[in-house]
């Protein structure tokens, strides 16, 4: 890389990870991610809190049950927008710009159209997809309600992991993590207004998320359509480029159905949890935002080594990959263990946060000691993920995720509720599945020639 290129970068707030301290590297742009992730968690987390502490355990239960199917609906689109992530880091490793800004522009056209899509398949399939999912009929109202409220932000929701897929795949990590911080402050604020303020009710903890993520999704216009940069924006641009949107869909399609299989999995998993009632639905729901936590080294590690990886892939680099690789799966693999060991020992104080109810503290608390100390070996299986994105072999984790997190799930799940219906077995599916999935992950790692996948 020459000193011109290397200067444009600094000046652009882009990272070329194809030089410099591999370690280096990957911890100064996995820090701006942890960090985004943290405040994207206490954005999520917010309304639980809120409105567990101030509308009661139903209006809790109600929130809670959301992230699964708001996981189900967005994770395609997603999936397959980190596709387009693994494009434009090649290019621009490769210093090739022109190939990159098609890359973008394709993207964001793809964005527009699922993004209203989403908007409404979600606002109108909320009722059909909450009763198939067996919610209890005393939250299913408030359910319905929060849904189609959050779902009406779909193509805010899109568009802001479209730009800042776009960010991160040029080494920018630093900018989303500010514009997040400012749209958690909002949602906070407007938290605390509307729901503890107001009393609005239930609804009005979706309204708040939505108006954050408009905020957050013009504040990445701003910066994307600046002039003078390589990743600029243009509105005449934006469209569809057939061979580019192919490679987009080579490489994110898997990615997506993996994204995909595995939220269908969490549905039918929230679907048993919801026949024990409101109390375990407030109870799985509060851990789940607990567990967030402890992603944060996870999903920031991962898609540090999948820009990485491509980056360096795409400059030829296979050697200085694989030394970047081995740093961040260690680093990534001790981070999540001890948030695993904390949440371990404080998981009663943690679920009490949300509700005082002693039996939404049980339930909760139970997941928490049965889950917790298996953290290590989710953050492993996500980096090898992470890693096989970035090489291009997205259908790697695909195949994987599909096998082991939907369908050994699902069945495991089904007999042990037809021989005993004991919540603790529906817990224990998953250290079981990340085990399995660990595993696998580190025979492939270990035996396959991933280095060569963009070639």
């Amino acid at each position: 890389m020459n000193s011109d290129r290397h200067t444009d970068n600094v000046e652009q707030g882009t990272t070329d990870m194809t030089v410099g301290n591999p370690r280096d590297l990957i911890l100064a742009f996995a820090v701006p991610i942890c960090l985004s992730q943290l405040f994207q968690q206490m954005y999520n987390t917010a309304d639980s809190v809120i409105v567990g502490n101030f509308l009661g355990k139903s209006a809790l239960a109600a929130v809670s049950s959301a992230g699964t199917l708001i996981y189900l609906l967005t994770s395609f689109v997603t999936g397959v927008a980190l596709g387009a992530g693994v494009a434009i880091s090649k290019y621009f490793g490769a210093g090739n710009y022109e190939e990159m800004s098609k890359a973008i522009h394709t993207n964001v056209a793809f964005g527009v159209v699922a993004g209203a899509a989403l908007t409404v398949f979600g606002v109108w399939s909320t009722p059909t997809i909450l009763r198939w999912m067996a919610t209890d009929p005393k939250v299913l109202p408030d359910s319905i309600i929060y849904f189609r409220y959050y779902f009406y932000g779909g193509l805010a929701i899109v568009l802001y992991n479209i730009f800042t897929g776009i960010m991160t795949a040029v080494g920018d990590s630093k900018r989303p993590l500010y514009y997040l911080i400012v749209s958690s402050v909002l949602n906070i604020i407007l938290d605390l207004l509307f729901v503890a303020g107001f009393r609005w009710g239930v609804e009005s903890a979706a309204v708040a998320t939505t108006i954050s993520q408009i905020v957050s999704v013009i504040l990445c216009i701003a910066h994307l359509t600046k002039r003078g940069t390589v990743y600029q924006i243009s509105l005449r641009k934006i469209g569809f480029d057939r061979d580019m949107m192919g490679e987009i869909v080579r490489y994110g399609l898997p990615t997506g159905v993996q994204n995909s299989v595995i939220g269908f999995a969490n549905v039918i998993v929230q679907t048993y949890i919801n026949s024990f009632g409101e109390d375990a639905m407030a109870g799985y729901g509060s851990y789940a935002k607990i567990e967030g936590f402890a992603f944060l080294p996870i999903t920031c590690f991962a898609i540090a080594l999948a820009t990485f990886v491509s980056q360096n892939l795409g400059a030829g680099k296979y050697d200085r990959a694989e030394i970047g690789v081995r740093f961040g799966i260690r680093t990534s693999f001790i981070l999540a263990e001890t948030i695993g060991v904390f949440i371990f020992l404080c998981s009663p104080f943690l679920v009490s946060l949300f509700n005082r109810d002693p039996n939404v503290i049980f339930y909760g608390t139970q997941q928490a000691k049965t889950e917790a100390l298996f953290f290590c070996l989710l953050a492993f299986s996500h980096c090898i993920a992470g890693i096989c994105r970035g090489a291009g072999k997205a259908v790697v984790p695909m195949l994987i995720m599909f096998s082991v997190w939907c369908i050994f799930r699902i069945l495991y799940i089904t007999v042990a509720m037809n021989i005993s219906h004991d919540i603790r077995l529906i817990y224990w599916a998953y250290p079981i599945t990340w085990t399995i999935s660990a595993v696998i992950y580190f025979i492939y790692y270990r035996r396959s020639n991933w280095v060569h996948g963009l070639d």
